[in-house]
């Protein structure tokens, strides 16, 4: 059995799964080797300093696989943004043709450079009425993040059982589901409720080819579906991350009436972030993750753990779910 679906035939990959553009992560070596493995390989845009290191990326990306593969490009105006036109300019250039964004208002022209280059672009939403928009706005597929996942689930709180088929409703370009997905059974969920495929990003952290310290890959297998905080909640910017000392002093933190980001920002920096995924001591900052963590149980190549996944999903359809139907 074949999971043919809308997006792998919109992505020209074999199976419909996509890794998420994490932060740190979504590295040449973790993208190739989730392409190789029949799904779409991200490379995370902005983890790369300068457009000219993402050049030197894409290319490092492309001598690891001949499949197709992305690159992530989030869009969130700062007081020293990066130069994001440039980032996409440096994609375009490279030859990538799949590009996922995700941010603010701001991608405007971004997203019209891309579409005239030809770009197919997957745009990630947290809320209905914004995949609405994006569709409106031209993007060839959109990802629609439940309250379960890691990073910015938005301020609705509505988890994807919901979120998907509802946006299912609404949305008519091909969906990809997001948030709380790691195995067979969540594909089947994501297909059954209107989703063409599913974004991964926390299971893909627990994989032998993610570039990150063994140490956080076991925190994922050790922690359970309740080890996560939401931070920044008070400030209207909520995001979802591992449940540790650090991410506990933060929530303790912003609990006290009038407390801002300076009161937390020594905790949250990125550099220490970076550290933790580096040298894997979880005392010096954040990281993220999925209630998906309760579903991690073991730390596999990512071509062990999509052909699991797929051979999950297709057992469970012409097995349990057709003996249900009597078939």
């Amino acid at each position: 059995m074949a999971l043919t679906t809308r997006i792998t035939t919109l992505l020209d990959i074999q199976h419909p799964i996509v890794q998420g553009g994490m932060q740190g992560v979504g590295l040449a070596e973790l993208a190739a080797a989730v392409s190789n493995a029949g799904g779409l390989g991200i490379l995370t845009g902005l983890t790369q300093p300068t457009p000219e290191a993402l050049r030197a990326e894409i290319e490092r990306c492309r001598a690891m696989t001949s499949n197709p593969f992305g690159v992530n490009l989030t869009v969130f105006p700062t007081r020293n943004s990066p130069d994001y036109m440039a980032y996409a300019q440096a994609a375009v250039e490279c030859g990538v043709t799949i590009v996922e964004t995700a941010g603010t208002p701001a991608l405007a022209p971004i997203w019209e450079y891309l579409m005239a280059n030809g770009v197919r672009i997957l745009h990630k939403c947290t809320s209905v009425r914004h995949a609405v928009s994006a569709e409106k706005n031209g993007v060839d597929a959109i990802s629609i993040d439940g309250f379960e996942c890691a990073g910015h689930p938005g301020e609705d709180d509505i988890p994807g059982l919901i979120l998907v088929p509802c946006a299912a409703d609404q949305v008519s370009i091909p969906m990809i589901a997001s948030g709380g997905f790691a195995d067979g059974r969540g594909l089947v969920a994501a297909l059954s409720l209107g989703a063409d495929g599913i974004n991964m990003g926390t299971r893909f952290c627990a994989t032998v080819e993610a570039p990150i310290h063994p140490n956080v890959k076991q925190a994922y297998v050790d922690n359970d579906e309740r080890a996560t905080n939401l931070i920044f909640r008070s400030l209207h910017n909520t995001a979802r991350v591992a449940k540790s000392d650090v991410s506990d002093e933060v929530v303790r933190r912003l609990a006290v009436p009038g407390a801002t980001f300076a009161d937390v920002s020594d905790l949250v920096r990125g550099d220490k972030g970076r550290e933790v995924l580096a040298d894997g001591d979880i005392t010096k900052g954040i990281y993220w993750a999925s209630m998906s963590q309760g579903l991690i149980h073991d730390i596999p190549t990512v071509k062990e753990l999509i052909d699991r996944i797929v051979g999950e999903a297709e057992a469970i359809i012409s097995g349990r779910l057709r003996a249900v139907v009597g078939g």
